[in-house]
């Protein structure tokens, strides 16, 4: 197996500590994210593993630059044999009655139209090659809506299952697999954008991006033969 991978959402939470476990597991890690200062930082935290990582700045939602990127990255690692779309984002007015519609579309494509042109950029490498892993970071509110979420961010987490569904209807017979973990409550800069911010004592009870990472590594390092279609986390 090659050990290239592709990270979005790389400069924080989630994104960035996956890719890091990467990096400390010996891949050679991608990063993308829109902010190039934020995946800088992601090489900082690296250490010794830095030398493993490329910096990608792309905006997902832009298949254009999806897409530029997608060259870019197979042009220097030759091929890429996972791909963890860790990338996402909420708006604090996100329930229906004060949603905005930019809100709207920067939630769809940021959770999910992004989530599709990193597929589409990776997985022809995968299937011609008849080996891959696409791990999805979606979120428990792509299994059941609540205020709490918001109705965008609800939307594109089910799609986001249903890509995730929908490769593996169609490429697990050539060799290319897709996992969706859906997590609780995780402490990541994403709740900053909360209409009520949680304070140090409820985060303190959450998730760390670490374990979700811990969830990603499994994923890809179980047997070729063995699909995790779907993983639900939450906190204890």
């Amino acid at each position: 197996m090659t050990k290239n991978a592709v990270v979005t959402g790389a400069g924080s939470g989630v994104g960035q500590a996956t890719a890091l476990a990467l990096a400390k597991a010996g891949w050679r890690v991608a990063l993308i994210g829109r902010r190039e200062s934020a995946l800088n930082e992601t090489v900082a935290l690296a250490g010794d593993d830095a030398a493993k990582m490329l910096v990608c700045p792309c905006d997902i939602g832009d298949s254009a630059a999806v897409e530029a990127a997608g060259s870019r990255i197979l042009a220097a690692f030759g091929d890429v044999e996972v791909l963890v779309n860790a990338a996402g984002t909420n708006a604090p007015k996100r329930a229906l009655e004060v949603l905005s519609l930019a809100d709207y579309h920067d939630m769809m494509n940021a959770n999910l139209n992004g989530a599709y042109y990193c597929v589409q950029a990776f997985l022809p490498g995968m299937r011609s090659r008849g080996s891959g892993t696409i791990v999805n970071v979606v979120s428990d509110a792509g299994k059941q809506a609540s205020p709490k979420a918001g109705p965008a961010y609800v939307m594109s987490k089910f799609g986001l299952a249903g890509l995730t569904q929908s490769i593996n209807a169609e490429e697990r017979g050539r060799g290319v697999r897709a996992c969706a973990l859906f997590p609780g409550d995780i402490d990541t800069p994403l709740l900053n954008k909360r209409p009520v911010v949680p304070d140090p004592a409820a985060r303190e009870k959450m998730m760390r991006p670490e374990d979700i990472a811990e969830c990603v590594l499994l994923c890809i390092n179980l047997p070729s033969r063995v699909i995790i279609e779907e993983m639900i986390v939450r906190p204890r």
